[in-house]
């Protein structure tokens, strides 16, 4: 007679050390954010994080961040966009002639440009979504047709500059709320020049709710059975939050506030954030770069979902584009060039895969900021432009080989 054997089921491992070691791949950039900042503030003797560097790297990587919004929608559909950096240089270069040359108002020049990026991601996104040709070769194609366009929109010279009304798009501050009698004292009491309440009072309520949507988002966790993160990892992880908003916020609120381009910044983040992760059209997304043919057999429109993706990445091209041009407050046959290596650099050390499917809007804007504060640190310690290229490729292929890494572990 045969005794039954008994299997032992295998536990699975608990505690915030087993959470962090299956979700590495989420909080690994964050870790390496932190530690890049901190390495640069000690090794700069502290001038990363002063007032207006701060404010600079805010205002130096918006349009890399806009257009890597973008970028991360294309990837996980299973497609790449080079053209992006020519196509905010044309763009720059439309809206220098039509304001400055044709002196067309403001308003008009942007909703124009605006519609002509859109346009332009649509004829891309045409041979893409409906002729089935690679995205490397129609976009590749778009580069050198959109470099050529700004030098021959430009005539070769760089156009400016431009109306005050469109550069406060790119270096314009929200303005204070609070009298001067009330701010100055506050200012004083800080020992800083200014002290902007408005600033101050919007980074407090961002980082409240943000500890609040956490929350809510716990509790429906538990309710449906879920629930995985560590109750400790939890709070500490929201206090770092809480602790790193007030602080940018209060650094910002001692120079000059809340740059306008921050502000164009978080909207986008947030309703991007919102679309991919909380809607029917995000999932489909995911589910267009994870198995198309398994997609199509589900009713997805994929070719309709690519095209749409083409024409959003035009947009945020144009957007990007214009910022460009404002902050630097004349358009230049060379603007554009290169900058679509940064943004796909972002969105690939943010933790999208190139096999598309994967990826999230956060990472993207946390991938950013690593090569934004990598590039700003680097300036400051010295470092040329050669140097800065080869670390920060290296940096790029050390952050897949992670990725591929975590990968085969996880698989």
């Amino acid at each position: 007679m045969t005794m039954p054997v008994q299997i032992e089921s295998e536990t699975p491992a608990t505690g915030i050390g087993a959470y962090l070691s299956s979700h590495m791949r989420d909080y690994g950039l964050l870790f390496a954010l932190i530690a890049i900042m901190v390495f640069f503030q000690i090794v700069t003797n502290g001038t990363l994080m002063r007032p207006v560097n701060i404010t600079n790297l805010f205002l130096q990587n918006s349009y890399i961040i806009i257009m890597a919004l973008g970028m991360l929608i294309v990837i996980v559909a299973g497609h790449i966009d080079l053209s992006v950096g020519s196509v905010s240089g044309f763009i720059g270069a439309v809206a220098a002639v039509m304001m400055v040359q044709l002196h067309l108002p403001v308003l008009v020049t942007v909703v124009a440009t605006l519609a002509l990026g859109g346009a332009i991601g649509a004829a891309q996104g045409y041979w893409v979504a409906y002729w089935r040709i690679p995205s490397f070769i129609v976009t590749l194609a778009g580069m050198l047709v959109f470099r050529g366009a700004s030098l021959l929109v430009l005539n070769g010279q760089s156009v400016g500059p431009f109306p005050r009304s469109f550069q406060i798009l790119s270096n314009g501050f929200v303005p204070d709320v609070m009298p001067a009698a009330v701010t100055k004292p506050l200012a004083a009491a800080v020992g800083a020049f200014n002290f902007n309440m408005l600033a101050m009072g919007i980074g407090a309520v961002v980082a409240l709710a943000t500890i609040w949507m956490g929350l809510r988002g716990r509790a429906r966790a538990r309710q449906y059975g879920m629930e995985k993160e560590p109750p400790a990892f939890f709070w500490v992880r929201n206090l770092v939050v809480l602790g790193a908003f007030l602080f940018l916020t209060f650094k910002l609120a001692t120079f000059r506030g809340l740059p306008n381009v921050l502000v164009t910044m978080g909207i986008l983040i947030v309703v991007y954030a919102f679309v991919t992760e909380n809607t029917v059209l995000g999932r489909r997304i995911y589910a267009l770069g994870g198995n198309l043919k398994a997609a199509k057999l589900s009713g997805i429109k994929t070719s309709w979902l690519t095209f749409l993706a083409f024409v959003n990445m035009g947009v945020l091209s144009a957007l990007a584009g214009l910022i460009y041009a404002a902050r630097l407050n004349t358009a230049t046959p060379k603007a554009g060039y290169g900058l679509e290596l940064d943004v796909i650099a972002a969105v690939f050390i943010g933790g999208a895969s190139m096999a598309g499917g994967s990826g999230k809007i956060v990472g993207a804007v946390v991938g950013a900021f690593i090569m934004g504060v990598m590039n700003n640190g680097m300036s400051i310690m010295g470092i040329g432009i050669d140097y800065q290229q080869m670390i920060k490729g290296l940096v790029l292929l050390a952050a897949v080989i992670f990725d591929v890494y975590n990968k085969q572990k996880q698989g």
